[in-house]
């Protein structure tokens, strides 16, 4: 009697839904590469602080085997909450109780060291910035790096973000510009260098928004705080105005132009910052974006459902890596677990897209929308 062989996976993207994926995969016995752009896992920054949720993001924790690690870890004062209006007044404040841990906060580099250190050795091939997938609908799929090398796989998991290469083998689509923009300021030693701003921060985030603009403080591990200026403009705002993002003082003089009006605590985050601005635009995916079905490709996170930063993000993407890796080890034929992955996906994905549909509006609204879930996603 013959032994088939065992399924040749590959994850591209060494983000928390791919690492996920690849934890649980391998806690089943089931062995799986992770190929990844970056030269080492130390290559870029990772991003701000995110919460994950008791509903997904803990959910797949717990299959990785992984949530002790994380509640140690994680910061659940960072679940405190201030919602102000632009003249500085405080309309809601949460304060954690102790023992709270339905959205602890967790500084992402950090989440994503937990889930390489728990892969085995050799798991992820960084340096890996993949070109394009080939090959037929019922595999094997060829995988094509830049460095022109190739690798075959029996089933292709697309964990690669917002600007997918491995969508593009099953779906059309693109993200568009949503018409509302990131600006992110950085502040570092913030209890000592500046102690205004971490009095008016706090241990968690505070926002405010006035229908047009808004601002996003966020209190991240190691006395870091990020800032997110949040504004409905044209996606190119500052190359129309002459300037780049490196061009710091520039940029400050428009932005305080156009919060010339908010109370001067909130100015402070526009104009002590340390280091540049990073420019991030937010885009979406086409409401409804569904693909299909191929067996020997599939998506998740923003590769399938990239929407408004609102909260959902990193935690769908990993219940997403939780539910596929899972029917992946109950199934018998890779065909039937992503078609399993898929018809439960799917569906929530879509219901989350039309409920976040020009969701990026509420990031702006003066109505104080609830940042409370996440912060706004940072990479």
């Amino acid at each position: 009697m013959t032994t088939a062989p065992a399924p040749r996976i590959a994850v591209v993207g060494a983000g928390p839904g791919g690492l996920t994926c690849a934890r649980i995969l391998q806690r089943h016995g089931i062995a799986v590469t992770v190929y990844d752009r970056d030269g080492g896992p130390a290559d870029r920054n990772q991003g701000g602080t995110l919460d994950l949720h008791d509903e997904d993001g803990q959910i797949a924790l717990r299959e990785a085997g992984l949530l002790d690690d994380f509640f140690r870890l994680s910061r659940p004062e960072g679940q405190e909450m201030r919602q102000l209006d632009p003249a500085g007044t405080l309309h809601f404040h949460h304060v954690p109780a102790e023992d709270e841990r339905v959205k602890p906060e967790i500084d992402r580099g950090v989440l994503r060291e937990l889930l390489l250190n728990s892969l085995e050795p050799g798991t992820v091939r960084w340096g890996h910035a993949l070109r394009s997938v080939e090959g037929p609908a019922g595999g094997p799929r060829r995988l094509l790096f830049a460095d022109g090398t190739t690798v075959e796989a029996d089933l292709v998991i697309g964990a690669d973000g917002a600007w997918s290469k491995v969508r593009r083998a099953v779906s059309d689509a693109a993200p568009r510009y949503t018409g509302v923009t990131f600006l992110e300021a950085w502040f570092d030693d913030v209890d000592t260098a500046h102690p205004e701003i971490a009095e008016f921060v706090g241990q968690g985030s505070a926002a405010a928004a006035d229908g047009d603009r808004g601002l996003f403080a966020q209190r991240n591990g190691g006395d870091h705080i990020r800032v997110y200026v949040i504004q409905r403009l044209p996606e190119d705002w500052i190359a129309a105005a002459g300037l780049t993002a490196g061009d710091t003082e520039g940029v400050r003089a428009l932005l305080l132009g156009h919060f010339r009006d908010w109370a001067p605590a909130w100015r402070r985050l526009l104009t002590d910052n340390d280091g540049p601005y990073v420019d991030r635009p937010i885009h979406a995916l086409p409401v409804p974006h569904t693909w299909e079905h191929a067996p020997s490709v599939t998506l998740l996170g923003d590769a399938a459902h990239l929407m408004p930063p609102l909260g959902v993000g990193v935690n769908l993407a990993m219940l997403d890596a939780c539910e596929l890796a899972l029917a992946v080890a109950r199934h018998d034929s890779l065909d039937d677990a992503v078609r399993d992955y898929e018809k439960t996906m799917l569906p929530r994905s879509t219901r989350m897209q039309e409920l976040l549909d020009n969701g990026a509006a509420e990031l702006i609204s003066a109505e104080l929308p609830d940042f409370a879930q996440e912060g706004p996603a940072a990479g």
